[in-house]
């Protein structure tokens, strides 16, 4: 392919979405230049490879660029915010097409007109050695969802001893079936529950339940959980022609990318109740003061490796 024709298509692509008040400078020149209401901005990078996060010879070119900016707006959705804008970056085997690389584009920026979020620029390169594979790489600028102090961001590190554990949705299977290439970010959800039931901590799953969590108790100062064996919801796709245990898909399988959140003891009730919320939300544990992961089963409580899976 050749590149500058490949950013002239781009920069074409850019125009025909029409003006967005807040892109003064769009894909073109160095650096993009976008209008920002007061408040922090939210940067946020992430990366896809083929062979490790997708498999570009059985999805295809698009479904690896909606990847690539799924996984960005899942990291926004988990911290409870609004995505503003987003720069891609891409490094591409030697002899890819240009029609592939379009379709890669097209990917991305169907998901990100979804979640309106103009992508602004980015940088296109082409690997020199036979054995390199396609890299999509997108950075992604987000800002608070509210315009008051009382909804900020929700990070990983609010857990105390005593929190309900919750998640959306259902866990296990996603990478063995595609769902993993489809999922729509949770971006909705986290600024709704942030903004209706005031979040302690939330991240979003893709290195499974058991990892992940893992991951967010130690940010909260090293407290531990207890999961209840019965009432972590298994995805459909657990098995997915797999003799495995559902329950060890869901706590092990990973690229689920729903959102994982504590909430106080007393608000447990008004959250799993709650009418205005778009999607399955369930109470699968608690935080505790002893550090590390168990699992309860009836009368029975057994530690739980994040890394066994």
């Amino acid at each position: 392919m050749n590149e500058s024709d490949f950013h002239q298509w781009v920069y074409a692509r850019s125009e025909d979405a029409g003006p967005d008040g807040r892109v003064l400078v769009g894909p073109g020149d160095d650096m993009a230049i976008v209008a920002w209401p007061i408040g922090d901005v939210m940067p946020a990078v992430d990366q896809v490879l083929d062979g490790v996060h997708f498999d570009l010879a059985s999805c295809g070119p698009k479904l690896a660029g909606r990847k690539a900016m799924a996984r960005n707006l899942s990291d926004v959705a988990a911290m409870g915010a609004l995505p503003m804008a987003a720069v891609v970056a891409v490094a591409l085997p030697v002899g890819f097409a240009q029609a592939d690389a379009e379709l890669i584009y097209e990917g991305i920026r169907e998901l990100a007109d979804e979640f309106h979020c103009p992508i602004v620029g980015g940088d296109v390169a082409a690997w020199r050695h036979d054995a390199a594979k396609l890299a999509i790489t997108v950075t992604i600028l987000a800002r608070q969802a509210g315009t008051t102090a009382a909804v900020t961001p929700v990070l990983r590190s609010g857990a105390r001893a005593g929190n309900a554990i919750c998640v959306t949705g259902r866990l296990g299977g996603a990478w063995q079936t595609g769902r993993d290439l489809t999922f729509v970010p949770r971006v909705l959800e986290g600024i709704l529950l942030n903004f209706r039931h005031k979040l302690l901590a939330m991240m979003d799953l893709s290195d499974g339940l058991a990892k992940d969590l893992s991951r967010l108790c130690e940010a909260s100062g090293n407290i531990g959980a207890e999961l209840i064996a019965d009432a972590i919801p298994v995805h459909p796709d657990a098995l997915a022609g797999r003799e495995i245990d559902p329950l060890e898909a869901a706590l092990f399988d990973g690229e689920d990318y729903e959102l994982l959140f504590t909430v106080p003891r007393g608000r447990l009730d008004a959250l799993l109740n709650d009418p205005q919320l778009p999607c399955e939300v369930t109470h699968i544990g608690w935080t505790t003061k002893e550090p590390g992961l168990r699992l309860r089963r009836g009368e029975t409580c057994t530690p739980i490796d994040p890394d066994n899976g």
